[in-house]
């Protein structure tokens, strides 16, 4: 194994423990006043940029299968699956805002 394979392995334990220990911290519970705040907002904030997303990716790929008929199953499958990927963006961002107040 070179050097720099083995300083790479190195590095990425670190930053695999490193991460773990950073967010070891106890979460907020549900006393804390603004935690419900604090979750509604991500909430808001994920689901604002989820739509603005999904409305600039529809619009796209329906600009562009109306200028290329042609086109449509070259379009419509990325397209599904970037609208999946920003929907799961926003269910994560459901789920770790209930998680942080320990509903």
């Amino acid at each position: 194994m070179s050097f720099r394979k083995a300083l790479l392995v190195v590095f990425s334990v670190v930053m695999t423990l490193g991460a773990t220990l950073a967010f070891a911290q106890e979460g907020a519970t549900a006393a804390d006043p603004y935690a419900s705040l604090a979750a509604a907002l991500a909430i808001g904030v994920a689901a604002f940029g989820g739509a603005i997303g999904q409305g600039k990716t529809a619009a796209s790929a329906l600009e562009g299968i109306a200028r290329n008929p042609a086109a449509q199953a070259k379009i419509f499958v990325p397209m599904i699956i970037g609208l999946a990927l920003i929907e799961s963006l926003v269910l994560y961002a459901f789920v770790i805002a209930f998680v942080k107040i320990k509903i």
